[in-house]
């Protein structure tokens, strides 16, 4: 995704990478600083807005709805990717449910007193997670560990 907000324009990857969606000024003496008001923008500001909208707008627009609900609450476009980047890259608590997934799956065995539906429900919630972990077990894998684990009768 890099490569193509790059095209489109780098300063929206400036706005990605350092942009602040709140635009501040000077308050009193000193370096006290507050919020501005939508009256006291400047065209510089506009267009800041304007750069932020554009690049909010291309990230949200490559994701599916998963990771929108990640970053629906996310007011710039530099926190939307923060929020990405650390669902998918991950900080070491989601490398470490990452690793606990995978055991689970690796692990996974269908219970003596489990319907097939249940198993199924049970699997999916824990392929789901993986998915949604950016961790994609093609489906030849997913069908063969069903087969493996259903009981012979």
């Amino acid at each position: 995704m890099d490569d193509f907000i790059m095209a489109e324009d780098s300063e929206l990857w400036d706005m990605i990478c350092d942009g602040s969606f709140v635009l501040i000024k000077a308050a009193g003496e000193g370096t006290r600083t507050v919020p501005k008001t939508r009256k006291e923008y400047h065209d510089v500001d506009r267009k800041t807005i304007k750069k932020n909208f554009k690049a909010n707008k291309i990230l949200v627009c490559g994701i599916g709805p998963d990771e929108y609900n990640r970053v629906s609450a996310c007011e710039s476009a530099k926190e939307i990717w923060k929020t990405l980047k650390t669902a998918h890259e991950g900080t070491t608590q989601v490398k470490q449910f990452k690793i606990d997934m995978l055991t689970k799956y690796e692990l996974f065995k269908m219970k003596e007193d489990e319907s097939i539906q249940d198993m199924h429900t049970h699997f999916t919630s824990i392929i789901n997670e993986l998915h949604s972990h950016g961790e994609v077990i093609p489906t030849n894998k997913l069908v063969q560990k069903i087969l493996n684990v259903l009981p012979g009768s």
